[in-house]
């Protein structure tokens, strides 16, 4: 254990790791900041985002040339190099995406607003076409590019890159990963 952080979460550290924030990867001027819906319990209890064994956010990544080589979880300071950066719509680890409220879903977009307009990335990229339609009051947003902005960061919307989230194959998520990057 490093702090009350951890390597391979027990039950009891998953358990722990309820209502827990996992820190943001971001700096100024970031070419992309991806945003996840909020952390599960594994990232929460090792305290790095996309951590759980069968999240396919790194695989994409790489798969769409975002970085130069596949990282891990434990490997995401690396992003800011290559222009990248993650934070979340809501910064507390539940088990379940669903477990949010539309309130603490929406809350979460004007912390969030104000969190892009502070540090201006090129590319706000929300990982959840649910999380995001709910979040931001767009009940009809599709997946890729969206006609708003925040300030002069465009938003666009990525499927959720969960191993639960069976409606992308993997080679699809690459593409739409691919298509935000050549958007860039």
């Amino acid at each position: 254990m490093n702090g009350n952080k951890v390597l391979r979460p027990t039950k009891e550290n998953l358990l722990a790791a309820r209502g827990r924030p996992v820190p943001d990867i971001i700096a100024r001027g970031l070419k992309v900041l991806f945003c996840g819906i909020n952390p599960g319990l594994y990232s929460g209890a090792v305290g790095h985002h996309f951590a759980r064994p069968g999240n396919r956010f790194w695989k994409a990544l790489f798969g769409a040339g975002f970085t130069d080589r596949l990282l891990s979880p434990w490997d995401e300071e690396m992003l800011l190099r290559f222009g990248c950066g993650i934070t979340n719509i809501v910064n507390f680890a539940t088990a379940q995406a669903q477990e949010l409220s539309i309130q603490e879903l929406r809350e979460g977009a004007i912390a969030l607003k104000k969190k892009v307009l502070r540090y201006s990335p090129g590319v706000l990229a929300v990982l959840g076409i649910d999380a995001y339609r709910k979040a931001f009051d767009r009940p009809r947003a599709v997946v890729g590019p969206q006609a708003e902005a925040i300030g002069r960061t465009r938003l666009w919307v990525l499927p959720n890159p969960s191993g639960i989230n069976a409606n992308y194959r993997m080679e699809e998520l690459v593409g739409l990963f691919s298509r935000l990057k050549g958007d860039l």
